[in-house]
């Protein structure tokens, strides 16, 4: 399956509410469900809403995950069928799976407005682990692991205004942050009750499960 490079306002019309792909500007007026709650296409605010079939809600609950952290079909059948062998729920292995990826946790850190963001800077050779440079997306982070970004990417305007966002906003947990050293370390893993994330993952198990 192809990466969406088309525009990612519209995904989120399509979930319906705000899946905070676009950084600063979900936060802002300018967000599209703010502007335009309704789905896209040609006559999408005249859709009248239909009921949906157990499998429907399944699957979108699906698709919502995989376009809130950015990620194909295959690498979430993946991560999914690694969560099902590990021991406790598999729905809440697989949302700890996706939240230790080095694409997320640079998210989540402030150190890139979005995962997209945080994919292209992780591409580009600007962020370290435990002092190797790291330039796999979906490279599984551990506890303790310290994450850190280039002296070069620091000065980014991107990543400035990132940090600079993120400042004024809680910090997880679970997430250590230097910002003056630009590090974090993921301080232990994070339970499902500490997951910021509006999901049913139940409903992803129910699916994969048929």
């Amino acid at each position: 399956m192809a990466r969406y490079r088309g525009p990612v306002c519209r995904l989120c019309r399509r979930e319906g509410e705000k899946l905070f792909l676009k950084g600063k500007r979900c936060f802002t007026e300018k967000c599209a469900i703010e502007r335009r709650a309704y789905p896209p296409g040609a006559h999408g605010g005249g859709r009248r809403r239909r009921r949906q079939s157990e499998y429907a809600v399944q699957l979108r609950e699906k698709q919502k995950v995989k376009r809130i952290y950015g990620i194909a079909e295959r690498q979430f059948r993946n991560l999914f069928a690694r969560a099902s062998r590990l021991p406790g729920m598999t729905g809440e292995n697989l949302l700890v799976g996706l939240e230790s990826r080095l694409d997320n946790m640079v998210y989540r850190m402030g150190f890139a407005p979005s995962r997209k963001a945080a994919r292209q800077l992780i591409r580009h050779r600007h962020l370290r682990v435990d002092g190797k440079t790291v330039d796999v997306a979906s490279f599984s982070v551990l506890p303790g692991q310290e994450i850190s970004v280039t002296p070069a990417a620091a000065e980014l305007p991107v990543v400035k205004e990132a940090v600079e966002d993120k400042k004024n906003r809680d910090q997880l947990s679970w997430l250590g942050v230097d910002y003056e050293k630009m590090t974090g370390r993921m301080l232990e893993r994070p339970s499902r009750a500490d997951i910021p994330l509006a999901v049913q993952e139940q409903l992803i198990v129910e699916l994969y499960s048929k």
